[in-house]
């Protein structure tokens, strides 16, 4: 089954820096999952995504929040290098996809990652999550402007204004957001916000481009390494140490999270289709959720569940389309 050639944005995750690219392609998935049941791998999958924010808040311990995110795009680089090199098969070509895929880079990459750590420095990987979910809405939002076809409706248009009162609840809005690290927060959702630029910059730049989602994410995060290698060595100090838990915890955020995971998405995709196999984003928060107070002992009040119960109705809201309108086509 071929990527969809000209999709619309979509949910996005963790790690859809580099799925982005990936799905604005035309070209044909060519590995399709084997052994596990599609249902399982969609549920290992939204376990790996949902534990991504509790990995990035292990990492911080011991690690700058720059250095999280250079070995998150390190060891993901390297997972899917490593495919390539199975497959026999090359990277992208030509110095204008290369260019295009530094930005995408940045934007997909570099950029999140690196505010997701800095983010989680000051507030609970659980709410971190729970940011992360609020891309479909700032996507929907910036499709409005930038994308003349995505034409707005009036399901859309209640799904963006009820996710922003989840966000409100979640944050608890009432009480002067009291409890609640401005910063930290305000870093998390403009890392969401990232990742629905990059994909319209994608959508406009890469659409064309030859060359499997593999080879081009690969490159991306290859990219995004140097990126991040050139800022860690301007803004931060060589780590003197690599204690246990942060270097596996960063280890796993990139190999499984971002490698491993963009795999699976891809064969998802591939048997299931891209709706049903997007679907994961809806579990991810709730994962992260549990991932945080169960094993990090971070607090949960009620407004929390509530609040990321409504944000994700709202991104359910602003993905529908009416398939008999012509204004939803």
């Amino acid at each position: 089954m071929s990527a969809p050639a000209t999709p619309r944005p979509t949910l996005s995750t963790p790690a859809t820096s580099a799925t982005a690219t990936a799905t604005s392609t035309a070209t044909t998935a060519t590995a399709r999952p084997a052994g596990l049941n599609w249902r399982l791998r969609f549920a290992l999958l939204s376990v790996v995504w949902g534990f991504s924010f509790l990995l990035i808040k292990v990492g911080t311990e011991a690690y700058a929040p720059f250095q999280v995110a250079l070995g998150r795009v390190f060891f993901g680089a390297l997972a899917l290098l490593t495919v390539l090199l199975v497959r026999r098969e090359g990277l992208p070509r030509g110095r204008r996809t290369w260019a295009h895929l530094t930005v995408a880079a940045l934007l997909l990459n570099t950029a999140p990652f690196s505010l997701f750590a800095y983010a989680e420095l000051s507030i609970p990987s659980s709410l971190a999550g729970i940011c992360n979910a609020t891309s479909p809405l700032w996507g929907m939002a910036l499709s409005l402007v930038a994308l003349s076809e995505d034409r707005p409706t009036r399901r859309r248009f209640a799904g963006l204004g009820l996710g922003f009162l989840g966000v409100l609840t979640v944050l608890g809005a009432w009480q002067g957001f009291s409890g609640v690290d401005a910063k930290g927060t305000a870093l998390a959702l403009l890392a969401s916000l990232c990742y629905p630029i990059g994909w319209i910059y994608v959508r406009r730049a890469l659409a064309s481009t030859p060359g499997s989602p593999v080879a081009l994410t690969g490159a991306q995060l290859l990219v995004s390494t140097v990126q991040l290698l050139l800022v860690s060595s301007l803004f931060t100090s060589a780590p003197t140490s690599f204690p246990l838990w942060p270097t596996l915890s960063v280890i796993a955020l990139g190999a499984l999270g971002t490698g491993m995971a963009l795999q699976m998405q891809y064969g998802l995709v591939t048997e299931v289709g891209p709706t049903t196999a997007q679907m994961v984003t809806y579990f991810i928060p709730v994962i992260a959720t549990a991932a945080g107070v169960a094993l990090l002992g971070e607090q949960l009040h009620w407004n929390t569940p509530v609040g990321a119960a409504i944000v994700l109705t709202g991104a359910a809201l602003t993905q529908s389309r009416r398939a008999s309108s012509p204004a939803d086509a």
